[in-house]
């Protein structure tokens, strides 16, 4: 039986995949499976991984006909999956040799439906440790209780999917998989939906994944329409959470963050293309028209003045459709 299946989506990472593959194969073990999904490469990324499945033991080598974007390439991988737990990789990032199975460990002896790790963020030679914001480590907590409170970070605020490890049967119950065709932030809905409807989770100190931060092909550095999912994304999380029995108490947590995420993006709009600007502005004034006006109301008071009026700036704008084209 396979005990951790892992899933690692590429597109165009010939120069990193390297590193990655090699950091799995410190990692590898008889009932490890890796999933490696080609998100339709258009570099020399196919051929790098046409010898890793020949070459590393456990690999799996799946291939997309056309390109899906992260979020339907994991869930490609979870659909592949045989494992009795699951993890994330990304294609450009690498591990500390060994984690794997201290990560398996820690979940065999846990026994909750997910464990969440700290991370070493890496962007060029500078190195910072990023840790789960939930103090208390090694003990099983509810997931729920986890998510409060609203003004500050809390473990839904830690999106990341390779952050952890998950048992199957959040496969099983519908929670794993990640929204179709999110291009960005693809994590937000699914930590949402684990933290709301999963029973149990642990945070754990482990440090294994090194995440690299400023790559030039990451979205995060590109400032086209593809960025604009970040709309779609929240706009999932403020649904399914006005539906949870516990909005009242949810909501001003899921619209501090949207509004925060918003005026990020809008602070540094002079990244984005002029036409991918102008969508931003007024796809930012409908998403605000569509929050629960009254928690808006409370959240832009207890915002900084700077971030709080540039909302409220944006706000009184014509909104566009909601649909952004990918």
């Amino acid at each position: 039986m396979v005990k951790l299946s892992v899933i690692v989506p590429f597109y165009n990472v010939q120069q990193y995949a390297p590193d990655t593959l090699k950091s799995l194969r410190a990692n590898t073990r008889e009932d490890f499976e890796f999933i490696l999904v080609d998100d339709c490469s258009r570099d020399e990324t196919p051929e790098i991984l046409a010898r890793a499945e020949r070459e590393l033991p456990g690999a799996v080598l799946v291939r997309h006909e056309q390109n899906g974007g992260l979020a339907t390439a994991r869930n490609t991988g979870i659909d592949r999956a045989r494992g009795e737990y699951l993890t994330f990789l990304d294609g450009d990032d690498w591990l500390a040799p060994g984690y794997y199975p201290q990560l398996v460990a820690a979940m065999d002896e846990l026994g909750c439906d997910f464990v969440r790790t700290d991370h070493v963020q890496c962007t060029g030679r500078a190195r910072s440790v990023h840790r789960v914001p939930q103090g208390r480590r090694g003990v099983v907590l509810n997931p729920r209780a986890a998510i409060l409170p609203a003004d500050r970070s809390t473990s839904v605020d830690y999106a990341y999917a390779w952050a952890g490890i998950y048992h199957r049967r959040l496969v099983d119950r519908g929670l794993l998989h990640f929204t179709h065709g999110l291009r960005t932030a693809e994590d937000r809905p699914w930590i949402w939906k684990l933290h709301r409807e999963a029973e149990s989770f642990a945070a754990v100190g482990l440090l294994g994944v090194y995440y690299r931060r400023g790559v030039a092909s990451s979205l995060t550095q590109i400032g086209d329409v593809r960025q604009l999912d970040f709309i779609r994304a929240f706009d999932q999380v403020i649904e399914e959470t006005a539906r949870d029995p516990e909005a009242d108490k949810l909501l001003p947590k899921a619209v501090r963050t949207y509004c925060a995420i918003m005026a990020h993006h809008l602070g540094s709009i002079e990244r984005f293309e002029p036409a991918v600007a102008r969508q931003l502005r007024s796809l930012s004034a409908g998403a605000l028209r569509r929050l629960p006006q009254d928690v808006l109301a409370q959240v832009l008071d207890s915002m900084d003045p700077q971030r709080a009026s540039r909302l409220r700036r944006v706000r009184r704008r014509p909104a566009a459709a909601r649909t952004v084209a990918a």
